[in-house]
């Protein structure tokens, strides 16, 4: 047998590699998820005037403000916030990185596996989709849901001191997959002491 190709079968059968990248993988791609439903149901929400029998009722301007601007209501959403400044032209191509990224790993994971590990760009991206994510919900934070709250007014936030919910759950999952094994047990072992 070829020596690469048994190289290639070696990492790829061998939990040793396999398993850690799983887990990795799967993080990044729960994140994706949760910054593409901060993107999109974010604003879905904010043009949500109630619901009934059908489920929500989505006011008309939600096709015409934001899903008129993209075919694709991620890129409608991004550009949506950018017109809001929310994000900039920046943020939306560090978005493009961060998918090509995600499509990379969900549709060439064996590949990754046995040939070549992670794509070189895995961790930066990893870190620009947290602070992307948490770029936008602090946005959400400050300029929607602080604003619309009367107990706010007239006070000064430090938005360096905001934790958002999203980000406090991929925090979470972080720690339990990925951290220490103290690190790993630390909200089990509390959950059940309460």
């Amino acid at each position: 047998m070829d020596e690469k190709i048994r190289q290639s079968w070696e990492r790829f059968l061998n939990p040793d590699v396999v398993h850690p990248h799983l887990i990795v993988t799967s993080v990044y791609i729960f994140a994706y998820e949760i910054l593409k439903d901060s993107i999109i149901g974010r604003i879905r929400d904010f043009f949500c005037n109630g619901f009934n029998e059908k489920g929500d009722i989505i006011d008309p301007k939600y096709q015409t403000d934001v899903l008129s601007l993209n075919k694709s209501p991620v890129y409608a959403s991004l550009e949506w916030l950018k017109r809001m400044n929310a994000i900039d032209q920046n943020d939306i191509a560090t978005f493009d990185k961060i998918k090509e990224c995600r499509n990379t790993i969900v549709h060439d994971f064996s590949h990754l596996t046995a040939a070549t590990g992670l794509p070189q760009s895995f961790e930066n991206n990893f870190g620009d989709m947290v602070s992307l994510l948490r770029k936008i919900e602090v946005w959400w934070i400050m300029n929607v849901e602080l604003a619309i709250n009367p107990d706010y007014d007239g006070q000064k936030i430090d938005e360096a001191g905001i934790m958002p919910g999203p980000l406090m759950s991929l925090r979470i999952l972080c720690d339990v997959a990925l951290g220490s094994d103290e690190q790993s047990r630390f909200y089990f072992e509390r959950f059940k002491q309460a």
